[in-house]
């Protein structure tokens, strides 16, 4: 089937890039990243106050973790949905529906006098944000011309990447001396600000299509992301064989297959899956889960290794990844610049290279290694992230068609972000089973041993990474955009 039989009764907007002045795209762009800075700002926030939030009321630890599990499985079902609205309806319209929704259930967390009703405006939140989130790729891939791109998504990069070097800090100092709820009081003023920016500046800048809203196909992709995002979740709290992981993986793999074929048999798909016939787009998936699929479980285990076997407090351990937080910020922007100028090959290759050798430095650390060889490693950790995070997005999605942005962004932030999860839930167990079967071999080393095999696995799936980067550009072809318009 032709990709044009779905795009019926298109309406053209204001989207090539030179019928924005140049004022118009910074002002849109800056709200944008404001938006970022104050969302992700929160969500990292949170993880701080967390135990706040647990002790005041009066709640486990396992239901407090809802409040962050819960948002990410929200999150999951959102990203699917989203293609569908930005293609659907008016930029502004939908950018500032999504704008109220985040703030009302900031609203709810701010004055919750529960659990149930602050998990409730957890569910706004992820509501809200899966919109912008989706939004603000898409945005500033279809504002900017081709040769600005890679710029553009590098500096919103960095806005992701400023957030767990402040907020942390930040939302100690708060907790500390006001309370937790002051962090969504502090949100909800950046926020509303931002809305009433969005009012002025932002206009339809994206392409609209009238379709009908496929309720089946959007009840299965719950149960697809939703399935396989749970499932993947509580493997680090169950058993895989119990209740709570293996029926619901089963049913997420089932439903995924048959979301699957329902897109791929309709004129008018919900989620657009044809976008992967594109073989660099493919290649830019498989790159971006391969790469969170190992970034997510290091994530997890750098600050295990600094804390729980070594017994360094978390300020300790939160100073060993500030320098690799600050770089991959500073970074971000860099790459981009060098994307437009080079395009993808330097940065795939480089990029892996330097997370491999990272993988690999953390294999031979022990409980004797000065703590600062983890820091460095951790900076050629976040120099990859840096390297790869939006550029990996922005080569991806600008070899589709235009009118296909919106379906290829919400597709690879959804695969990527159950790759990480997997990935996450993956290397733990591996370090949980290898320090339990080594008990008697290493004694008192058994959980270093555990975090050593960990990261062995790790730098093996880093392996793959790389030979996609060099099969990839074995020869001359770099492919930063030539494909965008086709």
């Amino acid at each position: 089937m032709n990709n044009s039989e779905c795009l019926t009764e298109h309406k053209s907007t204001m989207n090539n890039v030179e019928s924005i002045t140049d004022r118009k795209r910074s002002m849109i762009f800056i709200n944008i990243v404001i938006t970022c800075i104050a969302s992700s700002m929160l969500a990292t926030a949170l993880t701080t106050a967390l135990p706040s939030m647990i002790s005041d009321m009066n709640i486990s630890v396992t239901t407090g973790q809802w409040l962050t599990s819960g948002y990410a499985l929200a999150m999951g079902i959102m990203m699917p949905l989203t293609a569908f609205l930005i293609t659907r309806f008016p930029t502004r319209n939908l950018y500032l529906s999504g704008l109220t929704i985040f703030i009302l259930g900031l609203i709810l967390c701010a004055i919750a006098p529960n659990f149930h009703f602050m998990m409730f405006g957890r569910i706004l939140q992820a509501s809200g944000n899966g919109i912008l989130t989706s939004m603000a790729q898409v945005i500033i891939l279809s504002i900017y011309p081709a040769e600005k791109r890679g710029t553009a998504m590098g500096w919103y990069g960095l806005s992701i990447g400023a957030a767990p070097v402040v907020a942390p800090t930040l939302a100690g100092i708060i907790v500390d001396v006001i309370s937790w709820r002051a962090i969504f009081y502090i949100t909800i003023v950046i926020i509303s600000a931002s809305l009433i920016w969005a009012l002025f500046v932002f206009d339809n800048v994206l392409d609209t299509v009238k379709k009908k809203f496929d309720i089946i196909s959007f009840i299965i992709s719950i149960f697809a992301f939703g399935g396989i995002t749970l499932g993947v979740g509580n493997i680090g709290n169950y058993k895989f064989i119990s209740i709570q992981v293996l029926p619901i993986l089963i049913i997420g793999s089932i439903a995924t297959i048959l979301f699957a074929y329902r897109q791929l048999h309709s004129k008018q798909p919900f989620l657009e899956l044809r976008v992967l016939k594109n073989k660099n787009y493919t290649i830019s998936v498989i790159a971006s889960m391969l790469f969170y699929f190992v970034m997510m479980g290091s994530s997890m285990l750098m600050p295990l290794y600094v804390q729980t076997i070594l017994g360094y407090s978390a300020t300790i351990s939160g100073l060993v990844i500030l320098p690799g937080s600050m770089l991959m910020a500073i970074i971000s922007p860099f790459a981009g610049k060098l994307y437009d100028k080079a395009g993808m090959k330097i940065l795939f290759i480089s990029g892996a290279a330097c997370l491999l050798l990272s993988n690999i430095g953390m294999i031979f650390i022990s409980m004797n290694t000065p703590l600062w060889v983890s820091s460095i490693l951790n900076v050629l950790r976040n120099l990859s992230i840096g390297c790869l995070l939006m550029p990996l997005v922005t080569w991806g999605t600008s070899n589709v068609k235009k009118e296909f942005t919106a379906d290829s962004t919400a597709l690879l932030t959804s695969l990527r972000t159950i790759a990480g999860a997997i990935g996450t839930a993956v290397f733990v167990a591996i370090m949980n089973t290898v320090t339990k079967n080594s008990i008697k071999t290493y004694g008192s080393n058994a959980p270093m041993h555990g975090i050593n095999i960990a990261f062995l696995f790790m730098s093996i799936a880093t392996v793959i990474l790389l030979l996609v980067a060099i099969f990839t550009f074995s020869g001359t072809e770099n492919n930063k955009y030539k494909n965008i318009e086709k």
